[in-house]
């Protein structure tokens, strides 16, 4: 069963950085695309940025220019680089794949972003 482990989660200070891995116990190959989304307290779930098998990327419109979501096909991950934190990124970060008509899911790390 493929899985999917999220790290690099931590307490930062406004405007400092983070980078986030999703690694993969498959080929990140296969998969359709690979999603960051983010959940913070009493907020729904939503997309953060995502990648596509091509490379094509997207991403949320409070995040554009400050995050960057990359992939490594040797390492099997996909990572999101975050600059310039902001309160209102704190959230748990998940990651998300998708595998033919199934979706996986990672359990998620915490990011606080607090002085």
């Amino acid at each position: 069963q493929v899985q999917l482990v999220e790290s690099g989660g931590g307490l930062v200070q406004p405007g400092g950085s983070l980078r986030l891995s999703c690694t993969t116990s498959g080929s990140i190959g296969s998969f359709k695309a690979v999603a960051w989304l983010r959940q913070a307290p009493g907020k729904e779930r939503e997309l953060v940025a995502r990648i596509t098998a091509g490379g094509d990327t997207l991403y949320a419109d409070s995040v554009q220019g400050r995050f960057t979501i990359s992939r490594d096909i040797r390492k099997n991950t996909v990572d999101l680089r975050m600059n310039n934190l902001k309160s209102e990124d704190t959230a748990v970060y998940i990651c998300n794949a998708a595998l033919g008509s199934v979706a996986l899911w990672g359990r998620g790390t915490q990011v606080t972003v607090s002085s």
